[in-house]
This record gives structure tokens, C-alpha cells and sequence, in this order.
């Protein structure tokens, strides 16, 4: 793996020779049918073998497919499997796949910079998810510690509820002091917050290195919400968007298409039980063959895609 590139530009060579934007999300779940195979569970007592035995498969199956993979930590966590999490770090890069650790942790000052730390140099991973409400004081250690790497800040989450915050309307205070807002109401412009997240992440990437016209800074959106999606997409023109909520969550081809660029590059797709448990959704293949029902997944998605991007 040519490790001396930056991540974008890393992600971008990897798209193109691989014609697919499609990440492959990895959220081991040991519990419940139609999850994890028992099969495995049976075969093995310590949940990071059986987990890394999972991941595994499902890598061996897909690489040649995608350009990268999520593992969200906090499943790892559950199972006190974070060894099998490094594991399959290790084996994803073996097999030139990028990683993005999906772990949306963040801080501020020296606590910020040990999750930045856990996330590059512990886990190895080459890209994270941070959660930005900090402002620039929980990004900044990310961005001058480790500018090689990538960051995709959440900006639009693909979840129903993100409208409860995400969608309200805030007064421009950096603009408009408390006393103006206070005598002159008619003149404070309001944004929605997911809006004004956007534009940070804007201003924030202006310093920035482009490769192929982006930056290391990219963005998160949910395929379910379109057209918030056609909006950040026209505020962020420089940063690469992670689009969770294909699949299970809802969201489809028609509705990513504006993350897109006229090249095809511009974003990532995020598909995680449809790939990971597509065994069990389509009923044609048994337990021992999931590995090939979530490659039969990729490919799928790789031509709804590709059709539209």
C-alpha cells in the first residue's frame, strides 16, 4: 500500500482503478439471527477471533471491489474485541483497502490530541468520522498533527432525528452582537445549523492541500436527506463527502447523485448490514456463504452507482 500519498489523493487513485465508491461499513454484531454466522461462533470462544474471522471473509470476498472500509468502533468496544479491530485494520491494508475508523470522537486541547493519537499511530487507521460541535479547537491537533490522514466531519447525518438539531435555524452571532440582535431583529440572518457546519468546514479547508480538487477535509451526509445533500455539496465544492444510509437506512442511487462531481469523484458510499448480512437478506445463500452474498452486494451496488455518479 503507497502509503506516501495523502488520503485523498490515495482514495481518488484507488476509485478510478477500481471504478467503485462504494465503502464497505464493518458492525460485527454476535447477537441475533441472521447477523454474524453461528458457525463462527461456534468454531471460536474469544469474540476477536470471531470477529477477524468475519471481517476476514468478507475483505477476501470484496477487495478487488471497494476502495475502502468502516469499521465502527463501538461494536469492537461491545465485545471487547479492539485487537481484532487492529487485526483487521492490518489485513485491510494487506489487501489495498484505505480504512476509515467510524468512531466520532473528539475533544478539545490535549484530550482531542490523544484521540487523535489512538486513532493514526494505535489503531493505524488512514481516515476517522469527528463530531466538530467544538468548532475548530477539537479539529485543529487532527489537522496539525497528522495533515496526511483524513477527517470527515458530520455535517448532515443520516438518522431521522438529526433534524432535531441539525435543522434549526441559528443567528449568525459571529456577524450580529447581542445588543444589534436585541434592537435591529429584522436584520440577523438566520441558517440552519447543518448549513453553517458546512460553511466552517469550508473555511476551515481553504488552507488546505487539494488533490484533484479536494482536500484531507471532507464532510458527512446521509444519502437520506437529497436535497440538504445538493446543498452542501454546492457550499463544500473541495471536501469529499462520506454518504452513510445507503440500503438499510433507506436511502438509494437517485438520491446521492448530487454529491457527485462531472469526473465522478466527489463521495464515498457507506453500505454496512446490506453488505455485511446480505446472506441472510436474500435467502439464496447459506450462513458459510456469506463472504460471496456480500460480494453479489457490492456488485450491485457498484452498477446502481456508477449509473448515476
Amino acid at each position: 500500500m503507497e502509503i506516501e500519498h495523502d488520503f485523498i489523493d490515495k482514495l481518488i487513485r484507488l476509485i478510478q482503478d477500481k471504478k467503485s465508491v462504494v465503502c464497505m461499513g464493518l458492525d460485527p454484531r454476535l447477537e441475533g439471527e441472521g447477523y454474524i454466522p453461528k458457525y463462527l461462533i461456534d468454531q471460536y470462544d474469544d469474540p476477536n477471533k470471531i470477529i477477524l474471522e468475519f471481517n476476514k471473509t468478507l475483505i477476501d470476498n470484496t477487495h478487488e471491489l471497494i476502495p475502502v472500509i468502516k469499521p465502527q468502533i463501538a461494536f469492537y468496544e461491545k465485545y471487547d474485541a479492539l485487537n481484532g479491530l487492529k487485526e483487521t485494520i492490518k489485513y485491510a491494508h494487506k489487501h489495498d483497502l484505505l480504512v476509515i475508523l467510524d468512531s466520532k470522537r473528539n475533544d478539545i486541547g490535549s484530550t482531542s490530541e490523544a484521540y487523535a493519537y489512538s486513532t493514526f499511530q494505535v489503531y493505524n487507521a488512514d481516515a476517522c468520522t469527528l463530531n466538530a460541535y467544538f468548532g475548530i479547537d477539537g479539529i485543529r491537533p487532527y489537522l496539525e498533527n497528522y495533515k496526511e490522514k483524513g477527517m470527515f466531519i458530520l455535517v448532515k447525518t443520516s438518522n431521522p432525528s438529526s433534524r432535531d438539531f441539525q435543522n434549526l435555524f441559528s443567528i449568525r452571532l459571529d456577524e450580529v452582537s447581542d445588543v444589534e440582535y436585541k434592537i435591529k431583529k429584522e436584520y440577523v440572518e438566520l441558517e440552519r445549523n447543518y448549513i453553517h457546519m458546512a460553511k466552517l468546514v469550508e473555511r476551515w479547508t481553504e488552507e488546505l492541500p487539494l488533490f484533484s480538487g479536494y482536500s484531507n477535509l471532507g464532510i458527512v451526509v446521509g444519502a437520506t436527506f437529497p436535497d440538504e445533500l445538493k446543498i452542501i455539496r454546492q457550499i463544500t465544492p473541495a471536501s469529499y463527502m462520506l454518504i452513510p444510509g445507503y440500503g438499510a437506512q433507506g436511502g438509494s442511487a437517485s438520491e446521492i447523485k448530487y454529491g457527485f462531481d462531472k469526473d465522478g469523484l466527489g463521495a464515498i458510499v457507506n453500505s454496512s448490514r446490506n453488505i455485511n448480512y446480505a446472506y441472510n437478506q436474500s435467502k439464496t445463500f447459506p450462513p458459510e456463504k456469506f463472504g460471496e452474498a456480500a460480494r453479489k452486494e457490492i456488485k450491485t451496488m457498484n452498477l446502481q452507482i456508477n449509473k448515476i455518479r
